[in-house]
């Protein structure tokens, strides 16, 4: 069968395959909402993609998720609701500037047992690895992660990684917890924060600006005193 993909279905097609659970109604966001009738337009196009057998589905949501061909997902795992937290985070950014570099499910150690964050991304200039958590832990599980932090920061193999600038000294991640729960976690070694949204991030960093323009800047133990560029 003969068919011709237009850069947007190549783009939408991608995406799916980098998040690997996008609903609907992201798509429309992402990809449709300069048209007069977005929706109409999305559900145009996701039809005749799945038709084509680019894409899988699943309408065990409302709306409809689209996974990528080859998914080793179940249509009804709980893992499609870990993809779209992981997508609402993405999308909460790109309201403030669209991330670079980005790794859904990043292994930056290539090895089983070392750090596995939900999402590692250049934002607004700094790199950034975050791990969403939508259950609550104990101190001591959050603490463990933050270890192995620290054991890949020791490592040095970091400063190797595919996006590390070339023309200056290379950079380790601070990590962002995004939960409803603050742990008692801390580090000597890597900056961690934690914040319930990415709101609540930009939020932060406005009021640690505006304190060092006003030359009364604090480094918060929470932030690790962390610069990102809000412009």
């Amino acid at each position: 069968m003969s068919f011709r993909l237009s850069q947007r279905d190549k783009d939408i097609i991608g995406f799916i395959n980098q998040f690997r659970a996008v609903d609907r109604d992201s798509l429309v966001e992402l990809f449709f909402k300069q048209l007069k009738s977005p929706v109409n337009a999305c559900n145009s196009v996701m039809v005749r993609l799945y038709r084509l057998g680019l894409i899988e589905r699943t309408q065990q949501y409302s709306p409809t998720v689209y996974l990528p061909i080859d998914a080793k997902i179940k249509k009804n795992s709980q893992k499609i609701l870990h993809f779209l937290s992981i997508l609402d985070i993405y999308k909460q950014m790109c309201t403030y500037s669209t991330p670079k570099q980005v790794i859904v499910e990043d292994k930056p150690t290539g090895r089983k047992g070392g750090i596995e964050p939900d999402l590692f991304c250049i934002f607004k200039g700094s790199p950034f690895w975050i791990e969403i958590q939508r259950n609550q832990y104990s101190e001591q599980k959050m603490q463990a992660k933050i270890n192995l932090y620290e054991d890949f920061f020791f490592s040095d193999e970091w400063k190797a990684l595919h996006w590390q600038p070339e023309d200056r000294a290379a950079i380790f991640p601070s990590v962002i917890l995004i939960t409803p729960v603050r742990y008692a976690v801390s580090s000597e070694h890597i900056r961690i924060i934690q914040v319930i949204s990415i709101d609540e991030l930009m939020e932060k960093y406005r009021s640690s600006a505006k304190q060092q323009r006003d030359g009364r800047s604090r480094t918060s133990a929470s932030s690790g005193g962390i610069k990102i560029n809000l412009t």
